[in-house]
């Protein structure tokens, strides 16, 4: 993206002053042309009305017909000039000679212009000349008496007068268009800043930059995101939901539609009316269950709208399952090196003692120990990854000084399903570690783990001599976050429960034990042998 080279108020002021500038500009012209109209009309039409007054005098068409009253038309006229402030008001006869002007000593002298003919022929007419005073505009009207033309009248106005009219009113225009330009400035520099504020202050190159990746970021997460606005309408739709929303059977693109009418399993409305947010909530479509969160999206305390997020289950199972079972993994393979590490101390200390007869009873014990409880583990158990796992196990339960006992009353097969390893896995581990830290505080502490197999489903009890479980405790453990032993805890169980419900199996507590606590598991579990034989 180019870098912006000017800010937004800079632009902003810029274009609006343009705006307004050729507006007025052009508004300036306009009206400088109509108003230079209006005033020469204004003019003529002035000319006009004060010749055809003094046409109609009697004192003027008495002192053309009778050359006794000849005075009295230029005392008439030097009134009627003052009067109506024009330059001249000349009454002259058929011959063209002055009964009046200005100037007395042109009285009795010949009209001078040259343009008095078409009057003297009985037209009126507008000329603009000039005669023995500056140039002028001139209105001739014709002068009859009852049966003809006696001579005509000639006002004159100054054309000077006229462009003095015309420059001030063209002052005028300039000073309001001064004025808008200057408002048209205030104003934009005032939206510069209103426009600047609604943005938080970001350049509209930072906006873009913004909103790019806001996108990359929105269409690159795995969890599948849809926004709402605070009409219930969609306006924001990842590509992940999309994805998700194929596999679930939906189609086409909802951006645009209201939520009801595309996803009424939401329950996004519902976040809207109360504002508050509701997390990881499984819902069920189309036999697809999604992992979702919903929250309430507010700006400046009021609620504008909604956003979920929201994953298949199934793949958040599986991550979670990966996780558990390579946590499983280490703590078992930590839990027998150090275990082999204390050993080989003790087995140091000796040597460097020279107890060499208890070395060797030290060292058949562990060799005899190991090999019985080697053998009878991957005897009993096909599956080399559980059998792993459980040996792991025996061996954190002698560090944390539990004497744990393996019973296996039937054959494991391994089955047939690898995901089915991984979440016995979990719950074998889960329980076990769980068992063992309940002992913590016990002075007697044992551990039963006995495994049967028959018709396809795998029994699993977990015994303990810890303090024990209450029924109603039983009913909260598999809540997440749900624990006696202090915040942040409570997600064994829960991950128990939840490989269980996968597997389609069952947990119950034993009651009928007199002391400490025993977990009956059942889960469907279809081994390779049988597998083989269908």
């Amino acid at each position: 993206m180019s870098k912006q080279k000017y800010k937004l108020s800079t632009v902003i002021i810029f274009f609006v002053c343009l705006v307004v500038i050729l507006s007025l500009l052009f508004t300036d012209l306009l009206i400088s042309h109509t108003v230079s109209e209006s005033i020469r009309n204004n003019q003529e039409e002035k000319a006009k009305i004060v010749s055809r007054t003094v046409a109609k005098s009697e004192i003027v068409k008495n002192g053309l017909e009778k050359e006794e009253d000849d005075g009295a038309i230029q005392e008439y006229t030097v009134d009627i000039q003052q009067a109506a402030d024009v330059l001249f008001v000349v009454v002259i006869d058929m011959n063209g000679i002055r009964k009046s002007h200005p100037d007395p000593e042109k009285i009795g002298k010949q009209f001078a212009g040259g343009d008095e003919k078409t009057v003297l022929n009985g037209k009126e007419h507008i000329s603009i000349s000039k005669g023995t005073l500056e140039q002028s505009l001139r209105a001739f009207t014709p002068i009859y008496n009852e049966s003809e033309q006696i001579g005509a009248v000639v006002v004159g106005i100054s054309l000077t007068n006229v462009k003095q009219a015309l420059e001030k009113s063209h002052k005028n225009i300039l000073i309001g268009s001064i004025v808008g330009i200057l408002v048209g400035i205030v104003g934009a520099v005032f939206l510069a800043r209103y426009i600047k504020k609604v943005l938080f202050g970001l350049e509209p190159c930072a906006i873009a930059k913004i909103h790019e990746e806001r996108n990359t970021m929105l269409h690159s997460v795995h969890e599948g995101i849809i926004a709402v606005d605070k009409n219930s309408t969609i306006t924001l739709v990842n590509k992940s939901a999309l994805r998700i929303f194929t596999n679930i059977g939906l189609s086409d693109n909802p951006v645009g539609m209201k939520l009801t009418d595309y996803l009424s399993f939401s329950k996004l409305e519902r976040v809207l009316k109360t504002g508050k947010s509701e997390k990881d909530e499984e819902i069920m479509v189309n036999g697809v269950t999604l992992l979702t969160n919903r929250a309430p999206l507010i700006v400046n305390k009021e609620i504008v709208g909604a956003i979920s997020t929201f994953r298949d289950k199934t793949e958040v199972y599986q991550l979670a399952e990966q996780l558990t079972g390579v946590r499983m993994y280490a703590e078992a393979l930590r839990a027998q090196s150090h275990e082999y590490m204390n050993r080989l101390h003790v087995i140091l200390g000796m040597v460097k003692m020279g107890f060499y007869d208890e070395l060797m009873d030290f060292i058949n014990e562990i060799v005899d120990h190991r090999v019985n409880e080697v053998s009878y583990v991957t005897k009993n158990i096909k599956d080399p990854v559980l059998a792993g796992f459980i040996m792991g196990k025996l061996s954190t339960a002698r560090e944390n000084k539990v004497v744990m006992k393996i019973d296996n009353e039937t054959i494991i097969p391994k089955p047939i399903e690898d995901h089915v390893t991984h979440e016995l896995i979990t719950i074998i581990g889960n329980v076990v570690d769980n068992a063992i830290e309940a002992m913590s505080e016990m002075k007697e502490k044992k551990l039963q783990l006995k495994l049967n197999y028959n018709k396809n489903q795998l029994l699993i009890k977990v015994w303990d001599s810890g303090p024990g479980l209450k029924k109603e405790q039983f009913t909260h453990i598999f809540k997440k976050g749900y624990s006696t032993k202090g915040e942040n805890r409570g997600y064994g169980f829960y991950l128990v429960g939840k490989s269980i419900e996968t597997l389609g199996g069952s947990i119950q507590l034993n009651l009928s034990v007199e002391k400490g606590t025993e977990f009956i598991i059942q889960v469907p579990y279809k081994g390779e042998e049988e597998g083989a034989n269908d």
